[in-house]
């Protein structure tokens, strides 16, 4: 069984369903209304243990009740939970709001935050990891120690770069993969990366912008955690040393699937439903 170790953030989402999204000084009224646990770390663990890996995740929370929502969910869902406890602080929230295309618009608080210190902690999970996978909801310096740290003991990284900002060029040397959908790959150099998978939405993904790989017909429901499903199943592939090709493939046809149902952790594929859906192409 191969081995992702996940840092990001953990916290509570709440989803919203609406005709469009809203114009200037326009109340909208909602359809219905969702919660569940939620953020780019644990959607990309949740699917990566849905692959079959061993996960452990890396996250910071409050002192509250969303933070202890956030360790149940995880544990739940068979994830090694490193979670740790700000006090004072709130657990990361999240507003998602979800048009009838299946569109979405995402509005995060943070208040709970990883710092170095946590990064260090968890060395020995990251040393022996097969892949860390990163995003860009944490603090840089933790991103980057924890870069470090992965190079220390020849882990390969994949850095999904949500949201956008700077990625040092000493960062960028070391990671091995990088996952801009296509606005984010507009906003980095990605020639300074040994890879680069950039994925776009129903179309698909492209591979060192040279090779694309189609995503699969489906009508979108909801396209939120697409990308963290496609990253979780790709983390899986690469690890179990499949090509970039078939890694893409298994990657867009879990997010294909994911984009069919509503909400985030449920629409999650495990490998099962990923396998049948190849096979059957």
């Amino acid at each position: 069984m191969v081995k992702i170790s996940v840092i990001g953030i953990c916290g509570n989402s709440v989803f919203m369903y609406a005709d469009h999204f809203h114009e200037n000084g326009e109340t909208l009224v909602a359809d219905s209304v969702f919660e569940e646990i939620g953020g780019k770390g644990i959607n990309q663990a949740v699917a990566a243990k849905r692959m079959g890996a061993e996960v452990s995740f890396l996250c910071a929370i409050g002192d509250d009740q969303n933070g202890e929502k956030s360790i149940t969910e995880a544990k739940e869902n068979g994830i090694n939970p490193h979670f740790k406890i700000k006090k004072g602080k709130s657990t990361p929230f999240a507003f998602i709001l979800t048009d009838k295309n299946g569109e979405n618009r995402v509005t995060e608080y943070k208040s709970a935050e990883l710092e170095v210190e946590d990064v260090i902690s968890f060395e020995e999970e990251i040393a022996k990891s097969d892949i860390l996978l990163l995003q860009q909801e944490v603090p840089s310096t933790v991103n980057e120690k924890a870069v470090e740290i992965a190079d220390k003991y020849g882990v390969k990284v994949i850095l999904n770069p949500a949201p956008i900002r700077e990625i040092p060029d000493v960062m960028a040397e070391r990671v091995y993969m990088v996952t801009p959908n296509e606005q984010e790959m507009q906003a980095i150099d990605i020639k300074r990366f040994k890879n680069c998978i950039t994925t776009l939405g129903k179309k698909g993904c492209l591979i060192n912008g040279k090779e694309t790989v189609a995503g699969i017909e489906v009508k979108a429901v909801d396209t939120t955690g697409a990308g963290d499903t496609f990253n979780g199943t790709l983390a899986v592939c690469i690890s179990e040393g499949m090509s970039l090709n078939d890694a893409a493939k298994y990657a867009v046809t879990a997010s294909g699937i994911s984009v069919g149902r509503k909400y985030v952790l449920n629409a999650i594929p495990y490998r099962e439903e990923i396998e049948r859906m190849l096979k059957n192409e």
